[in-house]
């Protein structure tokens, strides 16, 4: 089996022209393979440390050269001479390289883009596709993985700190039914996306786009981004609940202050119980199939009202709340807070802790939904991975700028390649 010969990192950009990390790994046989990581501008505070410079005369203190050193230096001649296969081994040496809970001491982005270029080297090295590679990993880790496309969940509308202040919950989405292939899924997302900029053209909205593609339009209230997305819909000849549904990131702790919440849909700032009476009569009215971070991201007692309210008509999603995290994620299954999960690998730090959350969630029946970042690059390993550890459904913003839609197409790549392996 081919051993690791070499791995060193360089700082690129990401979608937002902040640095990120970008490594390559090469082989003792000769073979090179690259991975980059992304970043998020909505980050919940109990996610690992994503190490950043703090030079403010460089790149806004947004500079990661320390943690590209970290590559360099430390993590990267500690793993000269391994088996790229033993993810599980070399995962678990980079925790101990770190030696801290939250990654702050090398940092989760370092670790992260190790951790992933190696992934890829070991299915080069096996000779499988990506997808395939990870799939093996899952399974052999406990997870039930039934190889499939998962469902996307377009983010037509940004607003919150992915738009441009316009609208306090951050991401409005579409999402075909779970019975649509991915091609029809995608097809549709298009169809809606590119109806709506002329719906908001004609209504004089501002129609420049946010960090993830979607729209950023100069609405009223959230109420009218949800309205605007239900005629847009039905305009295209789309039939909502048969063909898609609607969903939100709402981002609650983003707009949370002392106790309450301020949206511009109410005149008052909201306290706990009438944010989740807001939320009920929104899905009365909407008949919504996801809603995430509806709350604080600490409010616990508060997502357990919610859960027990609504929990039986959609799927609640812990972002913030959950952050990749098993301790948080065990809590929230003892709680019954939540029925989905959210999964960035770079809220963790490495392809292992991310696959035993997986495992943890899968177990207590949550739907798993795998995620870019608002900062990303055109690497499209998320997407091999979602498909790879049989995710429910993925979330790679809106199907504009190149680098959502890298990942977008390179599901669609893996579709054809499933349908062909079948025949």
């Amino acid at each position: 089996m081919a051993k690791i010969s070499h791995i060193w990192a360089r700082e690129i950009l990401d979608s937002r022209a902040i640095p990120t990390l970008e490594a390559a790994c090469k082989l003792d046989n000769g073979q090179v393979v690259v991975a980059s990581v992304p970043s998020g501008a909505s980050t919940g505070t109990h996610e690992a440390l994503e190490l950043r410079d703090g030079d403010e005369f460089r790149y806004k203190g947004k500079g990661v050269l320390k943690a590209v050193e970290n590559v360099n230096k430390i993590i990267g001649p500690a793993l000269i001479g391994r088996d790229p296969s033993d993810q599980k081994g070399i995962d678990l040496s980079l925790k101990q390289l770190d030696g801290t809970e939250n990654k702050s001491r090398l940092g989760a982005n370092s670790l992260l883009v190790v951790s992933t270029v190696v992934l890829k080297a070991a299915a080069s090295a096996n000779n499988m596709p990506l997808y395939s590679w990870v799939q093996n990993l899952a399974t052999a880790m406990g997870i039930n993985v039934k190889l499939h496309v998962p469902t996307p969940i377009f983010n037509m509308i940004n607003g919150g700190l992915h738009g441009a202040g316009n609208l306090d919950f951050q991401e409005f989405f579409v999402i075909p039914t779970t019975s649509k292939t991915f091609s029809e899924g995608l097809r549709m997302g298009v169809e809606v996306y590119l109806s709506l900029g002329e719906t908001l053209k004609r209504q004089g909205a501002i129609h420049s786009v946010g960090d993830e593609g979607g729209y950023a339009p100069n609405l009223f209230t959230n109420a009218d981004a949800l309205e605007t997305l239900l005629s847009t819909i039905r305009n295209v000849g789309l039939t909502m609940g048969r063909d898609v549904f609607l969903g939100l990131d709402v981002a609650a702790t983003t707009f949370y202050k002392d106790g309450t919440y301020s949206i511009r849909d109410k005149s008052a700032p909201l306290n706990e119980d009438g944010m989740i009476d807001y939320y009920k009569a929104l899905n009365e009215e909407y008949h919504m199939s996801i809603l995430e971070d509806p709350l604080h991201e600490d409010a616990w007692v508060g997502w357990e009202k919610l859960f027990a309210v609504l929990g039986d008509q959609l799927i609640i999603v812990g972002d913030d709340l959950l952050v990749t995290n098993p301790k948080r994620l065990q809590k929230a299954i003892v709680e019954k807070a939540c029925n989905g999960i959210l999964v960035k690998p770079n809220q963790s730090g490495t392809i292992l802790e991310t696959l035993e959350v997986i495992k943890t969630a899968q177990a207590a029946n949550m739907k798993i939904i795998v995620s870019h970042r608002s900062g990303e690059t055109n690497d499209w390993f998320i997407a091999d991975f979602a498909v790879g550890v049989g995710a429910d459904f993925v979330k790679f913003g809106a199907p504009a700028r190149g680098e959502r839609v890298a990942k977008y197409n390179r599901l669609s790549s893996i579709e054809q390649e499933l349908i062909y392996l079948k025949k």
